[in-house]
């Protein structure tokens, strides 16, 4: 199966150089020798960063890794200033967070919206800029200045209010399927999700965004399996939602999972949790595994997934 998700990217992006300044004499009937009319560059064109909800992966930039706005075009006669350099505009997901090659955060594109991450460079000045009483007929001009260009790291940290954790073939795939309208593939193998999901689901006219990552296995922390590199898109989600498979252990998934979340660190595992055990409809009998509270489901059946979606609407 192709690993096709860009979850972080790095490029490099360069703003536009100044337009020239125009050296220009006017030329009218009867001015034979006319005074100096040269105009002004048009200014480079900027790189803009924008978030757009209708973007949701940064895949476009995989073959892309050098991205430039357009010049400004020189000044012109008759004191016209040349014409700007055309913007160029970067479409992100909202939830994109940006740094420089110093992994110093820039911004979070949620909070901002749009960045300017480039200016462009100012156009020059042309010759009627620099006429004087004294040197009424110059030819002097400026070239226009030259663009910024910086490198930079884009990184994807979905917003979530539930982010779902989980072993690999626990149902949170299921879960998600019946919870919303994602499709995500779903097959009795491990690994069957190798990217994240995003599901909405709707109890009592609120909606609940759910996350759902590949999952998890014991040692991932140090670079088994998938789901350790998706950790943080649940980094910002309000709850953690631990999904167990019922049939097999789920206590010492438990406590795997949280040695994992632990080990990740940034504050994931202090996060307030809803504790599920999936694949009631398997087994013989409805164990109590843990002295806190649980909610056992069948995301296969639907079993109790309303009461579970109204538990979690109360704490969002």
């Amino acid at each position: 199966m192709e690993f096709s998700f860009i979850d972080h990217v790095t490029i490099t992006v360069s703003s536009g150089k100044g337009g020239r300044g125009a050296v220009s004499f006017r030329h009218e009937k009867y001015i034979p020798r006319g005074g100096p009319d040269g105009g002004k560059g048009g200014d480079g064109g900027a790189v803009i960063i924008k978030a757009d909800t209708n973007t949701h992966l940064l895949r476009s930039f995989r073959s892309k890794k050098f991205l430039k706005a357009q010049d400004g075009h020189p000044g012109q006669s008759k004191n016209r200033t040349g014409k700007g350099g055309e913007d160029l505009v970067l479409p992100v997901p909202p939830w994109t967070i940006i740094f420089d090659e110093q992994n110093n955060l820039i911004a979070d594109m949620f909070k901002c919206g749009s960045l300017v991450i480039c200016k462009g460079g100012k156009g020059g000045l042309g010759n009627s800029s620099f006429a004087t009483s004294v040197r009424q007929k110059p030819v002097k001009y400026q070239e226009g200045l030259p663009g910024q260009t910086k490198t930079i790291k884009l990184m994807i940290k979905m917003l979530g209010d539930v982010g779902i954790v989980g072993f690999p073939n626990v149902g949170k795939s299921t879960f998600i399927s019946k919870i919303s309208d994602a499709k995500p593939e779903i097959a009795d193998y491990h690994f069957t999700t190798i990217n994240p999901h995003l599901g909405m689901a709707e109890y009592d006219d609120k909606e609940i965004l759910f996350v759902d990552i590949p999952g998890i296995v014991e040692g991932a922390n140090s670079g088994r399996g998938l789901g350790l590199r998706f950790l943080s898109h649940i980094e910002r989600s309000k709850i953690l939602l631990i999904m167990l498979d019922g049939t097999d252990d789920p206590i010492k998934q438990y406590a795997v999972l949280i040695n994992e979340l632990k080990k990740y660190g940034k504050g994931i595992s202090e996060k307030p949790k809803v504790i599920v055990v999936n694949k009631i409809d398997l087994m013989e009998k409805c164990e109590q595994y843990f002295d806190f509270p649980v909610f056992y489901i069948s995301a296969l059946k639907a079993t109790n997934i309303d009461k579970l979606l109204e538990f979690i609407a109360g704490l969002i």
